[in-house]
């Protein structure tokens, strides 16, 4: 499996929490920087976070402070923890694993619906 598999979508009311997870093949995930995107429709795709390889991680100012991505390396896994949703975070939210910039995986995505 190529494809990175997403999991973890689902309604939640505002000020809840989700955990995403983003699993793919060892051969891939170990060489790869994790990330994850959100997408809403009539919108560009949003970054929102980043952990590489060596478990650096970064984050868009839409989610810094409330969102935590991390990676288990034994389980070939990226995680999203999403904390104090708000509905402006309903979305398509989307993995991709980056061997480099020419070389990318990008999963099908799963959904975030945040209700107020």
């Amino acid at each position: 499996q190529v494809q990175p598999v997403e999991s973890g979508g689902g309604l939640v009311q505002a000020g809840g929490a989700l955990r995403l997870s983003c699993t793919a093949s060892e051969s891939i995930f170990s060489i790869s920087n994790g990330q994850w995107y959100r997408q809403v429709p009539g919108k560009q795709r949003e970054w929102l976070a980043i952990v590489t390889t060596d478990g650096v991680t970064n984050y868009a100012d839409s989610v810094e402070g409330r969102f935590t991505i991390s990676r288990d390396n034994s389980k070939n896994t990226v995680y999203l923890q999403m904390n104090n949703l708000q509905p402006d975070d309903t979305g398509v939210y989307i993995c991709n694993l980056m061997v480099t910039a020419r070389e990318k995986y990008w999963g099908r995505g799963t959904q975030v619906t945040v209700s107020s």
